[in-house]
């Protein structure tokens, strides 16, 4: 009688289908990271993309960038964060006013103290990575944030530079 109100112990095991599906997923995981760490870095790919272009210095650059106009826009913003730091947002415009296709521009945004010295300053890609192409009297608008700024820097200007162009070969 004492068997009849004496729980029963089961045989506790480890759940088949449980360590399949851990296996499987580990597996999956893994193959994730291997092919993440198998693509090129950012700067491996934007190195990659500048290949070919002209840089500052070269007289093939200083023909292509007198088509460049590069205009920053009434819309620049300075905003506070919550970190007591400021952030700019910057807006411009790349107009072509050549006859040539652009298919590298690289362009470098500064901001500058009323001496011209910088206080901060980005590289951005604006031709593919914003539009394939610039072709002969378009413009592209530029959107792109510099941020940690403090309340005592000097932000008196904006300066806009080409650092890297390319022209479309035209098949003659």
């Amino acid at each position: 009688m004492d068997d009849l109100f004496k729980p029963k112990e089961e045989k506790r095991g480890i759940n088949k289908v449980f360590l399949v599906g851990l296996i499987i997923g580990a597996f999956i995981i893994g193959a994730v990271l291997w092919v993440l760490t198998r693509t090129p870095s950012m700067e491996d790919q934007i190195v990659q993309v500048l290949e070919g272009s002209f840089k500052e210095g070269s007289p093939e650059f200083e023909e292509l960038n007198k088509d460049i106009i590069i205009s920053t826009d009434d819309r620049t913003v300075q905003s506070p964060t919550g970190m007591g730091r400021i952030s700019m947002y910057i807006t411009g415009k790349v107009r072509n006013r050549g006859t040539r296709t652009f298919d590298i521009l690289e362009v470098n945004v500064a901001v500058v103290t009323q001496f011209n010295d910088v206080v901060k300053e980005k590289r951005i890609l604006v031709v593919p990575v914003q539009k394939p192409l610039l072709g002969p009297e378009e413009t592209i608008p530029l959107t792109l944030s510099l941020d940690g700024f403090t309340s005592q820097d000097d932000r008196a200007n904006i300066r806009w530079k080409v650092t890297a162009i390319r022209a479309v070969k035209n098949p003659d």
